[in-house]
C-alpha cells in the first residue's frame, strides 16, 4: 500500500450569506472529492488542541500525527529548515513577514502578494541595514521571511499579521510574557519601526505604488522559537519513506524535520495560479518511488485571508479537477494499491478572513476500503462519516497505521 495525503490549506469555512448559506467547499463544484467521499470513509478531525492558536504550523504537525505540545517551537524555526538556515543553541527564529501598513492601519499581511524577487530584495537590504550580531534576516517565498536573534527570550505574545486585516497594528506590538523577556520585546518592537523608516523610500516601493500596488512598508516579526525536537515520521508509523510537496516555506520545513524529502515544482506560487498540474505530476512520480506523499496546495487558504469567497470556490474547484482527478485516476491503474487522503488543516472563513480552530472534513479512501453512507464531501456531511471525531494521531493512524515495534 502507498499513501497520500492531500491537503487543501483553510478551505474549510462557514455559510455564507452571497453563496446561497453554503460553504466554499459546498458551493464549489468538485465531483471527484465527492466521488472519494462516496466510495470512502469520512469524519471530523481536530487539528488545534487547547491552548494553541488555529495556525497552519499547529495544523499541519497535528495532521502529520505529532504531539504539538511536545515539538512545537514556534514557525520561524520550521521554515529556517526549509530555508536551509540551522537554528543553533542560543539563537530564536521567528516568522518575518513583510506587510503593508496603511497609516496606523494594517492592511494587509502580505505586502500585496508582494513578488518573491521584490520581496528579496527587500530582506537583502534590510539585512544590510539593521542586520548585526543579534539579528540576521534571511529572505524566504513571497512575504514570508525568516528573522534570527541570538540571545531572544521566546516568553512572548505575538500577533499573527493575518489575524489583523484592517486594524490598527499599534495595539498587537510584542508583548513580553515575564520581565526576563521584556528586553526582547522592546528590541523586536524596535527593529519594527526603524524597518518602516527606511522601507517607507526604497525603490520598490515606490515603483509598486506608482504600479497601483501595496507597498511593504514595514517588517512583523511573529512566532519566536528554538530548534525542535521532532521523530521522523517512519519511527511513529508504517511507512518507510517519503515526500513532502508544497509552495511554502513553512510545510517543507516541517517536512524537514519529518524526515520527507522535499520536492519543488516549479511555478509553484502558494495562490490560485500555481502549478496544480505540476505538483499532481511530481506527486504521481514521488509515489511510485516512495510509500508516502504530503501534497499541500495554500491557494485557499490565501483566498480565505483576502475574504474573496467567489476566488476560494475557484481554487477548491482547481484542487478538485486539477489535482484530485488526476492523482485518482492515474492510481486506478497501479497494481499497488493507494490509500488518498483529503482535508483541509483548519478554516479559514471569508468572512472572519483569519483560521479558526473547529474540526475538519476528511475523507480516506482506497479500493478495498468498506464506504459509509456519505455521498459528498462538506464541513457538514463529514459529520455522519464511519470515523466520528478524531484528535491527535488517530487520523494518520488511520490512513497509514502506527509503528507500534518503534514505539
Amino acid at each position: 500500500m502507498k499513501y497520500i495525503i492531500i491537503l487543501g490549506d483553510g478551505m474549510a469555512d462557514e455559510p455564507i450569506a452571497s453563496l446561497g448559506n453554503k460553504t466554499t467547499i459546498q458551493a464549489a463544484a468538485t465531483p471527484y472529492m465527492d466521488l472519494l467521499a462516496r466510495k470512502g470513509r469520512n469524519g471530523l478531525l481536530h487539528t488545534v488542541p487547547e491552548g494553541f492558536a488555529p495556525g497552519s504550523e499547529i495544523a499541519n504537525l497535528s495532521v502529520m500525527g505529532y504531539d504539538v505540545a511536545s515539538v512545537y517551537e514556534g514557525r520561524g524555526v520550521l521554515e529556517a529548515a526549509s530555508m536551509g538556515v540551522d537554528i543553533l543553541p542560543g539563537e530564536m527564529g521567528m516568522r518575518c513577514n513583510l506587510i503593508c501598513l496603511d497609516g496606523d492601519l494594517l492592511k494587509n499581511h502580505s505586502a500585496g502578494h508582494i513578488s518573491t524577487p521584490e520581496a528579496a530584495e527587500l530582506i537583502r537590504f534590510l539585512d544590510d541595514k539593521l542586520g548585526n550580531d543579534v539579528f540576521s534576516f534571511y529572505p524566504g517565498v513571497s512575504y514570508r521571511h525568516l528573522l534570527k536573534m541570538k540571545g531572544g527570550d521566546k516568553r512572548l505574545r505575538c500577533t499573527p499579521p493575518h489575524d489583523i486585516p484592517e486594524q490598527p497594528f499599534r495595539p498587537h506590538l510584542i508583548q513580553p510574557d515575564s520581565d526576563e523577556a521584556r528586553p526582547t520585546a522592546e528590541a523586536l518592537n524596535r527593529l519594527i519601526f526603524t524597518s518602516q523608516e527606511i522601507l517607507a523610500d526604497h525603490p520598490i516601493n515606490k515603483k509598486r505604488i506608482a504600479e497601483g500596488k501595496a507597498p511593504a512598508n514595514s517588517i512583523w516579526p511573529w512566532s519566536p522559537g528554538f530548534r525542535p525536537k521532532m521523530r521522523p515520521l517512519n519511527e511513529m508509523f508504517l511507512i518507510q519513506s517519503g515526500a513532502v510537496i508544497s509552495a511554502v516555506d513553512l510545510i517543507r520545513g516541517i517536512g524537514v524535520y519529518a524526515g520527507l524529502e522535499v520536492i519543488m515544482v516549479e511555478g509553484a506560487t502558494g495562490l490560485y495560479d500555481t502549478n496544480y498540474e505540476g505538483k499532481a505530476e511530481a506527486a504521481l512520480k514521488a509515489l511510485k518511488e516512495k510509500d508516502f506523499v504530503y501534497l499541500h496546495i495554500e491557494a485557499s487558504d490565501e483566498a480565505g485571508h483576502e475574504g474573496d469567497a467567489p476566488l476560494k470556490v475557484k481554487t477548491i474547484e482547481y484542487l478538485d479537477a486539477r489535482i484530485v482527478k488526476t492523482i485518482y485516476e492515474e492510481t486506478l491503474q497501479w497494481d499497488e494499491p493507494v490509500t488518498i487522503a483529503i482535508l483541509p488543516d483548519h478554516p479559514t472563513p471569508c468572512d472572519i478572513r483569519t483560521h479558526t480552530r473547529e474540526p475538519i472534513p476528511f475523507l480516506i479512501y482506497h479500493r478495498d476500503i468498506e464506504p459509509d453512507s456519505v455521498q459528498v464531501y462538506d464541513e457538514f456531511a463529514a459529520k455522519e462519516g464511519s470515523y466520528g471525531l478524531l484528535y491527535g494521531d488517530q487520523f494518520m493512524k488511520a490512513v497509514v497505521g502506527a509503528a507500534h515495534d518503534k514505539r
